[in-house]
């Protein structure tokens, strides 16, 4: 397997950790999206959206985070990042959603640089745009979490609402987001940066980080 991705996109870094959970070996790719790599020609033959992540498995290729993961639990079905049982697997699968469909999409890189480009946002005004949506979106995984106490996001094995939870909270550290709102969530965070599986592919080890 190869994998297209930027140390820094939370996108990336969910895929990473699913496949280092699962003990998956594969070929680092990186694309350097502030340097707009993405958008030449080598990158463009291999991607029709020009995102990342990527990932290349044999002939087949796949993009979107979310979907590369469910590929991945269903090719490579241990450990699980899926519940077994559907109301549990809905669960994981609305907590993983509420971070990759309502947080990440209004805070990634194109929205960050229209927002300073054609809207002519300052530094500032970017910053609490990110920092504002990032916060009130962790409430949500907060209220989440709180109903039903577990070591990770649903009970006592990380699942794909972990996956996606973790790079979120590089990202909101990364930009001084507040998080003592959240002490269910960086408990979570907290029980998760203890496994190797992420840990070991947290962005400043990446080997385009440097």
């Amino acid at each position: 397997m190869e994998l297209y991705n930027y140390f820094r996109s939370s996108a990336s870094y969910r895929v990473r950790i699913g496949l280092a959970l699962k003990g998956l070996a594969y070929d680092y790719k990186p694309v350097h999206l502030p340097k707009n790599e993405q958008t030449g020609e080598s990158y463009m033959a291999v991607s029709a959206s020009r995102l990342v992540p990527l990932l290349k498995d044999g002939d087949t290729v796949l993009t979107q985070s979310l979907a590369i993961l469910e590929y991945l639990d269903e090719t490579h079905p241990e450990p699980p990042l899926l519940p077994a049982d559907p109301v549990a697997r809905a669960r994981v699968r609305a907590i993983a959603m509420d971070i990759a469909c309502e947080i990440h999409p209004l805070n990634n890189l194109r929205v960050l640089r229209y927002l300073v480009g054609p809207m002519k946002l300052s530094e500032d005004d970017k910053n609490r745009w990110y920092r504002h949506w990032v916060e009130t979106g962790l409430e949500v995984v907060e209220r989440q979490l709180a109903a039903r106490p577990g070591t990770y996001c649903h009970g006592d094995t990380p699942t794909l609402a972990d996956v996606c939870l973790v790079p979120q909270i590089f990202n909101a550290q990364r930009f001084d987001c507040r998080l003592d709102h959240v002490p269910h969530v960086m408990r979570v965070f907290e029980a998760c940066m203890k496994l190797d599986a992420f840990e070991q592919t947290r962005p400043e080890r990446c080997p385009d980080a440097a």
